[in-house]
């Protein structure tokens, strides 16, 4: 589980800026509209950013924003330097009719990993084309992440149209909606909104922006789990001196309030914690519940070994494991996956929530096909932290997505030592394991 230090000091300012200048009031975070968490993805240099910038910029002026310059969302040197997103940043705004926390994803395939961090806060997603480019290869990729982890509506706003004459974006449209619906969304009735976020961002073209705020509004909402067992997995973290350690995340299902006491759980880490304060982006609230991006001030926690990966849960509602039972799809090679199939004891990266870790995939047959479904099980050397029914995704180095896939079993964790091929020995492992009945059984 890896932990990106130089968003957690972009992102923390945003949310516990009020702790770093004790002598102002602190503001109180009001629920009047319904919220939806919402992003950009696509692929490099299609305005991703940009667009994320104009829309508080637009917005702003309607007192429905703040306005987050390019600059801000794009916080680090190497960011600034090499003109791509690398971190996932977040922002607020609002319509006449819901209040919106807005991911920007990195586009470039170097930071795929944190891509997927920011999918996986979404409800929906904003998929932006670049009209003189069309469709590329990330432009895929993002898009087959985001059904993978269960996003159902897509927005498309193809960007750049001042560039290209009208024939091209209609052809750009058309590409849009054919792969959407290769996709599994609905090509044929997505919402798809054209405009310029450059000029947006320069005050010379508001439509596209308002345009592209009313498609969100018109969204399905998504259904919470505020019932249930909290969970937050951590995206980051920050130390606020003489007050304690701050973990951002969203909240997956649950309630928090002020005073819960909550266990922050990791890989070879449990310790209990107070929560002692709650902001949404910089205003301090008394509970929040499921689907809201949050910064929990908790106290009596060692810091330093907390990394983005750990989950915040209800004490006794987790229990870390490294053996899975799971139903497993295979991309084909025309939807971005290998040519080759896999075998047994494929060894690589697996993705869900907000950790990554590596893992073994077993499967009752020797070889598995791409475009195939298959039973399996995963086996991690480390401790991982899932629940029943979680997704998951399978990539091969940082190229490419494998395949995808739910987990329908847990196993009582095994202590493996190495997955050195004249060691382990995935049969004499399968004999020590128990199913687990108590802790994350429910989805």
């Amino acid at each position: 589980m890896r932990f990106c230090q130089r968003s957690v000091f972009s992102f923390s300012r945003r949310f516990y800026v009020s702790y770093a200048q004790p002598q102002q009031k602190v503001q109180t975070y009001k629920r009047e509209k319904p919220h939806l968490n919402v992003g950009t993805i696509g692929h490099v240099d299609h305005g991703k950013t940009t667009l994320s910038a104009a829309i508080t910029k637009v917005l702003s002026r309607q007192k429905k924003a703040r306005f987050v310059s390019y600059e801000d969302i794009d916080k680090g040197a190497e960011e600034r330097a090499r003109g791509v997103t690398i971190n996932i940043a977040h922002i607020e705004y609002e319509s006449d009719n819901r209040h919106y926390a807005h991911t920007d994803c990195p586009g470039h395939i170097d930071f795929i990993k944190n891509m997927i961090t920011g999918t996986a806060q979404m409800d929906s997603a904003v998929l932006v084309i670049a009209a003189d480019d069309g469709v590329m290869p990330q432009t895929r990729e993002h898009l087959l992440l985001a059904k993978q982890i269960g996003l159902r509506e897509i927005i498309v706003f193809v960007n750049k149209t001042d560039l290209v004459d009208t024939d091209v974006t209609e052809l750009v449209e058309i590409e849009a909606r054919e792969l959407l619906t290769a996709y599994g969304f609905d090509g044929e009735n997505a919402k798809i909104v054209f405009g310029s976020a450059l000029r947006a961002l320069a005050d010379e073209d508001d439509k596209c922006i308002l345009d592209l705020i009313n498609a969100l509004d018109g969204l399905e909402e998504p259904v919470r789990t505020e019932n249930g067992p909290f969970l937050m997995p951590i995206s980051s973290k920050c130390k606020i001196t003489g007050r304690g350690s701050v973990l951002i995340g969203t909240i997956e299902s649950g309630t928090v309030k002020k005073g819960d006491t909550l266990e922050l759980l990791g890989q070879e880490y449990a310790q209990k914690t107070l929560i002692a304060d709650i902001h949404v982006f910089g205003k301090s609230t008394a509970q929040s519940s499921a689907g809201e991006h949050v910064g929990l001030l908790c106290k009596n926690l060692y810091y330093d070994p907390i990394s983005r990966g750990f989950w915040l849960t209800k004490p006794g509602t987790v229990t870390p494991t490294n053996i899975l039972k799971v139903e497993f799809f295979m991309l084909s090679e025309a939807d971005g996956g290998r040519r080759q199939g896999i075998r047994n004891g494929f060894q690589e990266t697996v993705f869900c929530t907000t950790w990554n870790s590596c893992a073994k995939l077993f499967f009752d047959s020797e070889l598995v096909m791409p475009g195939e479904h298959a039973t399996g099980t995963l086996v991690f050397l480390n401790n991982v932290l899932i629940k029943k029914g979680a997704k998951f995704t399978l990539r091969e180095s940082r190229q490419r997505t494998v395949g995808y896939g739910i987990v329908s079993e847990l196993y009582k964790p095994v202590f493996i030592d190495t997955f050195k091929k004249k060691v382990f020995n995935f049969e004499k492992i399968m004999e020590r394991a128990e199913v687990m009945t108590e802790g994350n059984v429910t989805p």
